[in-house]
């Protein structure tokens, strides 16, 4: 997201705020993938050189996975990386696009908020029944649960801000703001973004 596009206004700080938070909880995220790689790996290996499999690899994976999932879809939406069909929106005038915009955002955060009712659901009838998975660790389930559903909360605080700041935006009509807050990114923004990427790595480099 292009923190231009945001005034300081106390709304705008929520989102960058909110942005930050994202970048943690997707280094996190990341990380915690990573983890389960080097894991299985480590399966692998004392499987097959040791005949001692670890174990668990599988579940704790698929846990891993599930949890990094949900708490990377916020930093993805507050970056416009989810995916749209531009093929007619790049042909429309500014207001319309950004009307199209607004709906998209309304869309997604409609069904974010089934999804996230749902998760929560399931999360919180495990913890009631105190299910437990059908593994050799059985592990108590509303715990992978919880951090899944608690991924999707967190979308949802993220797209009621985005929701608010775009409705303003179309309401006083900037337009602008509305595109850059929650349009498709454009190939030259993504061009941009890279030479900046390789800018940044560079001076690392010559640090």
């Amino acid at each position: 997201m292009n923190s231009s596009a945001l005034p300081p206004t106390l709304l705008g700080r929520l989102i960058l705020n909110a942005t930050r938070l994202s970048r943690v909880a997707i280094w996190i995220a990341g990380s915690l993938t990573l983890l389960s790689a080097l894991y299985i790996t480590a399966d692998v290996i004392c499987r097959k050189f040791f005949n001692y499999p670890l174990g668990g690899s599988d579940e704790l994976s698929g846990y891993a996975f599930a949890v990094s999932v949900s708490w990377a879809l916020a930093f993805a939406t507050l970056q416009r990386a989810n995916i749209r069909i531009d093929a007619i929106y790049q042909h429309l005038p500014i207001r319309v696009a950004a009307l199209a915009d607004w709906l998209a955002l309304v869309g997604l955060a409609v069904f974010i908020v089934y999804l996230t009712r749902y998760a929560s659901d399931v999360a919180l009838q495990s913890w009631q029944s105190q299910s437990t998975a059908n593994t050799l660790l059985g592990t108590p389930l509303w715990i992978p649960q919880a951090l899944w559903a608690s991924g999707f909360i967190w979308l949802c605080i993220v797209l009621a801000l985005m929701l608010i700041r775009s409705s303003l935006a179309l309401a006083t009509g900037d337009f602008r703001t509305v595109q850059e807050l929650c349009g498709i990114r454009s190939t030259k923004e993504e061009a941009s973004e890279e030479a900046e990427a390789g800018i940044r790595m560079v001076k690392g480099d010559q640090a």
